[in-house]
């Protein structure tokens, strides 16, 4: 087993997917050990620390990488199993903007009503304990909530020479902020160019489905991955597994498409997996499917279709791509 380490200096954080050299090369089967800072770059350091003041717009959601991978090929799958994700800091930060989020007036939905307060909040995270203490800022409501990291942005290099901001998840996956993207759960994503080109950050140490303020738990991490290559599966957009669910994407507006695309995705391969006709997987999906939000405040809202993997019986995606890097993971934690 090969343990790669990649940690960026400030100067080296990404805030493009696609038109930036690789700071690391890896092999299919490698391990990379790397960090990421969280979506303010580090510089909210208290409540008073107002982002918009703080946090140039161009800074926002610094990304680790890119990844070179040996051996990706434009129409691969590149398969992304997270190992572990752990809050590299005591503390989370979470906030409210004027003009982003779910439920305040935007640029793109515009409204007479005046924007939001900007107001920031920070939890206490505690490792042992497993938890993240939220207080009231207005009261004195305090409540411990249950750690269960992500990584909001994983993605890799667009097709065409295309570069695209960090911000705005899409095909190539990026800032998509979904809480399934946790430890146990293998992310495809299609091979766009040679190398993939795989970068990931924007640590969350939780979120709701939706992240309708705009923010989890924003986290530096100190995670580990597992990469592999399948060659050929040229995927349209990107998929998850762990080992309960498959799982489908659509990232795009309005969010009645980004659930169409989640779920014809779902359809087409609970099809492909069990060889059943489409009309009978619509039927399946139908019955079993769950769609949770993942995000509706970015550029582009992001959905999930999920299926319970016991309804595909023995067919596993991929030839067992998860079951495999779900193994070098248990391997990996067992040195």
């Amino acid at each position: 087993m090969v343990i790669h380490s990649l940690k960026p200096r400030p100067d080296q954080f990404s805030y493009v997917f696609g038109g930036t050299e690789p700071l690391l090369s890896v092999k299919p089967g490698d391990v990379v050990e790397l960090s990421t800072e969280d979506c303010f770059g580090g510089r909210v350091t208290s409540p008073e620390d107002l982002p918009s003041k703080v946090v140039p717009f161009t800074e926002l959601n610094p990304v680790s990488g890119p990844i070179h991978v040996e051996g990706a090929e434009v129409g691969d799958v590149l398969a992304v199993h997270f190992v572990s994700i752990v809050p590299a800091r005591p503390y989370a930060i979470s906030s409210t903007f004027p003009l982003f989020g779910a439920l305040t007036p935007t640029h793109e939905t515009a409204m007479l009503s005046a924007p939001l307060e900007e107001r920031v909040w920070f939890y206490d995270i505690d490792l042992e304990s497993w938890t993240a203490t939220f207080r009231a800022r207005r009261s004195e409501h305090e409540l411990r909530l249950p750690l269960d990291p992500m990584h909001g942005t994983v993605g890799v290099a667009p097709a065409s020479g295309e570069v695209r901001l960090v911000v705005t998840p899409s095909t190539h996956g990026g800032n998509m902020d979904t809480p399934e993207v946790r430890a146990g759960t293998t992310l495809y994503l299609p091979v766009n160019v040679p190398g993939a080109m795989l970068s990931l950050g924007d640590g969350h140490a939780r979120q709701g489905e939706g992240e309708i303020c705009g923010t989890g738990l924003e986290s530096a991490m100190n995670s580990v991955i597992v990469v592999d290559i399948v060659k050929g599966g040229a995927l349209a957009w990107p998929r998850l597994e762990n080992d309960d669910y498959i799982m489908s994407t659509g990232s795009v507006r309005p969010l009645d498409d980004a659930f169409r695309i989640s779920q014809t995705d779902l359809v087409s391969w609970t099809s492909d997996l069990t060889g059943m006709d489409t009309l009978d997987a619509y039927q399946l999906v139908s019955q079993l499917g769950l769609a949770p939000a993942a995000n509706v405040c970015d550029p582009n809202y992001t959905m999930l279709a999920k299926l319970p993997k016991w309804s595909l019986k023995s067919v596993e995606a991929y030839g067992g791509a998860h079951r495999r890097l779900r193994a070098a993971a248990e391997e990996y934690k067992a040195r």
